[in-house]
């Protein structure tokens, strides 16, 4: 039986894993890519799933890492993009890194090979036409600016972002609540709230102080050129706002009006760093305007000066850069279909994940959710337990909407992550009672192995035995 082709725009490692995907479960496939037809400003090559940032695919431990998680499910699925990547690692300790171009050479081969895939070198300017029944988008975070204008158009002009202001993510377990409590400011009731909604870290002067001039003398990232500097007041980093003035950030994020350290009321802050519930979990909590362009290792240090936040785990660190991505929970389904347009999926850094891998992730679904559509069968989810589902649910819904902000874009970007995952209870040993890193090691091992048995059922794999774990 003859079966119309899946149309898939953009030849990186989402477009890519899209296409091995839908071909390996027997559908034809079309693969659009622009290049070397028409080039981007940071590609230097016309290949296939080209790395253009990092050679690295990060750590590749799947007891202790979400991400090395990530990587064993998608070895479980059949991934290409993993394939290469193991075929033509490089020595780099405890992660995935990868020879680039010999990665690449891998991927586009194997899809030029294949008998059901055939990849068309042109650029598609607009959505697709309405006899593509069933197509993804999966063009990046540097969707060539026509089609971005229509998908814009298509989807309202507030559904694409240009930029990432993403402000650093913490895991609550992590945050010291001795010294930190919770409260909304003035106690104020929003909708769905209880009038204790953030987490407040208080500061005295000195310590204020001290975390002002450490902003400003902390090591910052640069703009690419082609990035330009799109500050605006709204979103303006941290540190440009410490730069303007030392009271700047205690009359802007850090003020410490209308709230009361409930254990210590008769001592009012200097200024408060307030965190904000991120997703519906309640595992992690957003650093309300810290949106940052200093350097990863900097921010972990300076931010952990932050009374509370002395052994914050960051599942997420801050930055501002540019990223072409949808507005996904509000337009995309649960298979990651448009809404309003049935057969149109998105997948990679476009639908709001950030990574290598987690584009590539998404890629892998988009791929076999449209294969199954186009076999007549339902999509099948992945279960919110593993890698995949905990990735696409933060993507299609997870997240939570800021009602103390109307109009402005809650939903941003992120790393899988343990903080995405279902919460699971830490092994109990029989005579002792884990505390510590001994307690998070253990909680994350239940993850793990919770996670790689429920993704072999959701596959239709066996269950894997004992002596084959070991």
């Amino acid at each position: 039986m003859s079966k119309n082709p899946i149309h898939i725009i953009g030849g990186g490692l989402a477009g890519s894993e899209a296409a091995w995907q839908a071909a390996q479960a027997g559908v034809p496939v079309v693969l659009h890519e622009m290049r070397p037809v028409r080039g981007t400003d940071a590609h230097k090559t016309d290949g296939l799933a080209e790395l253009v940032c990092s050679n690295s695919f990060r750590s590749d431990d799947a007891e202790n890492n979400a991400v090395g998680l990530l990587h064993a499910e998608m070895r479980l699925a059949g991934s290409l993009i993993m394939s290469a990547g193991d075929a033509n690692q490089v020595p780099a300790g405890g992660a995935l890194a990868v020879d680039r171009d010999g990665f690449s050479d891998a991927v586009t081969k194997k899809l030029e090979a294949h008998p059901l895939i055939t990849i068309q070198r042109e650029e598609v300017p607009d959505l697709p036409p309405a006899d593509w029944d069933q197509a993804i988008i999966a063009t990046g975070p540097l969707t060539a600016p026509s089609l971005a204008q229509s998908i814009a158009q298509a989807t309202g002009a507030d559904a694409l972002a240009f930029f990432d202001a993403i402000a650093p993510i913490v895991h609550f377990d992590t945050i010291d609540m001795d010294i930190c409590w919770f409260q909304s400011r003035y106690d104020k009731v929003g909708p769905g709230g209880t009038g204790k909604d953030y987490i407040n870290c208080p500061l005295d002067k000195e310590q204020y102080l001290a975390f002002v001039q450490a902003l400003v003398d902390g090591q910052k990232t640069e703009f690419k050129q082609w990035e330009g500097t799109p500050y605006f007041d709204g979103c303006l980093p941290i540190e440009i706002m410490a730069e303007r003035g030392v009271e700047t950030l205690r009359y802007g994020p850090m003020k410490p009006m209308g709230l009361t350290n409930a254990h210590n009321p008769t001592v009012k802050a200097y200024a408060v760093v307030q965190l904000r519930q991120d997703n519906a979990l309640g595992t992690l909590y957003n650093m309300v305007g810290f949106q940052t362009k200093l350097k990863h290792a900097e921010q972990v240090r300076v931010f952990r000066t932050i009374p509370g936040l002395e052994n914050a785990d960051f599942a997420r660190l801050g930055g501002l850069h540019r990223n072409t991505y949808i507005n996904s929970p509000t337009l995309l389904d649960a298979s990651l279909q448009l809404k309003s347009r049935p057969g149109l999926r998105f997948a990679g850094q476009i639908t709001g994940c950030e990574g290598y891998v987690e584009s590539a992730a998404i890629g892998l679904l988009a791929g076999r959710f449209a294969a199954a559509e186009r076999l007549g069968h339902a999509a099948s989810l992945p279960p919110l337990t593993t890698a995949f589902g905990a990735l696409l649910n933060h993507i299609t819904g997870g997240h939570i909407v800021s009602d103390d902000e109307p109009g402005k874009r809650s939903f941003q970007p992120m790393n899988v992550n343990f903080g995405l995952f279902p919460p699971v209870e830490a092994p109990k040993t029989e005579g002792k009672r884990l505390r510590g890193k001994d307690k998070t090691s253990a909680k994350r091992h239940a993850i793990t192995s919770r996670a790689l048995a429920d993704a072999r059922q959701w596959l239709g794999l066996p269950a894997q035995t004992a002596e084959a774990a070991e």
